[in-house]
């Protein structure tokens, strides 16, 4: 049973905007208290991008993107989304969102569900 799943990935030229999403099933949605979205580019290690505690809403963000990228959700639509502004070609990547219950959202990619990812590029 598919748990995650992300959708809105694209291509963009640098400086633009995309906006990512991801659809939990209701189950983990109201279990998990720690969304994440995490990157990887080819040749690189799995990133933390962004994290949000989903019952206080507080969030956490990698300083590669801090200022820039937003992390939110959206209780109706069991959806979590990261809006990306100022896109920069590092920016390029498969992003992902998973879903865990843990004490700190921003320690370590040990979750236990993962969505398939959704490619973004951004072009110079």
């Amino acid at each position: 049973q598919v748990q995650l799943v992300e959708s809105g990935g694209g291509s963009v030229q640098s400086g633009g905007s995309l906006r990512v999403s991801c659809a939990a099933s209701p189950y983990i949605y109201s279990s998990r208290n720690c969304l994440g979205w995490f990157r990887q580019a080819p040749g690189k290690e799995r990133e933390g991008v962004a994290f949000i505690y989903t019952g206080g809403r507080a969030t956490v963000y990698a300083d590669s993107v801090k200022g820039r990228f937003t992390i939110s959700q959206d209780d109706a639509k069991n959806t979590a989304y990261l809006q990306m502004n100022t896109l920069k070609p590092e920016d390029t990547a498969m992003y992902y969102c998973a879903a865990d219950d843990r004490e700190y959202c921003s320690g370590g990619d040990g979750y236990n569900y993962w969505g398939q990812g959704t490619q973004v590029t951004v072009s110079a």
